[in-house]
């Protein structure tokens, strides 16, 4: 099992060009998207949603506000990984509601709330900080989406390169809730895999008696 999973990480690389003539099947996109649904977040919150575009129009309308990278185009599924803003307010009703979902006694959760409030206080005092926060966290989500495609020999490029304000018009997005942390496509390489280059583990890791 490690070694298939090693496989993987070696086969993952940022795809540059994909195959136009080749796509992803439905079984196999949702497995990946559910590696990005069953990712850690914190306090549980999952504060994020991803759009899943095929529409050759859309992704075409998007390409030149992601500085006209062919990845946008010539790849399978263009997901677009968005951070959550207003779920994670207090205020907003779900905070109480994903705490609720464990089933406990109300001080329980009185004690949670209460918890998540002062410790994220100033986390949750601006949409800005807020954006932060989740936007740093659906990457945890983006990256266990590209293991899990890598894993069943599905190709993918993260892509931060973007207009983020004209992408969101474009998906004309209510930026009070969600907001652009990733473009991320999906598809099959169409040229060989280039090299690996990577620090040596031991210039990355360190460990501490």
């Amino acid at each position: 099992m490690k070694n298939e999973f090693m496989d993987a990480m070696n086969f993952r690389h940022a795809c540059k060009i994909f195959d136009e003539t080749k796509k992803i099947s439905d079984e196999d996109m949702h497995f990946i998207l559910e590696c990005g649904r069953k990712s850690p977040s914190s306090f549980g919150m999952e504060a994020w949603k991803f759009l899943v575009i095929t529409n050759e129009a859309l992704k075409a309308k998007l390409r030149p506000a992601c500085w006209n990278q062919v990845q946008v185009t010539s790849c399978s599924h263009l997901v677009i990984v968005l951070a959550g803003i207003e779920s994670v307010k207090p205020e907003s009703g779900e905070v109480e509601k994903r705490f609720a979902r464990r089933d406990m006694p109300q001080e329980s959760l009185d004690m949670y709330m209460d918890l998540y409030a002062k410790h994220l206080e100033k986390t949750l005092s601006s949409d800005e900080n807020i954006y932060c926060w989740t936007a740093k966290q659906t990457y945890i989500a983006a990256a266990n989406m590209m293991t899990g495609a890598a894993f069943i020999g599905i190709d993918s490029c993260p892509i931060e390169g973007f207009e983020k304000e004209k992408v969101e018009e474009i998906l004309e997005l209510n930026t009070s809730k969600f907001q652009l942390a990733m473009v991320l496509p999906f598809g099959y390489r169409l040229n060989p895999q280039p090299k690996q280059i990577r620090l040596p583990f031991d210039e990355v890791v360190e460990f501490i008696p």
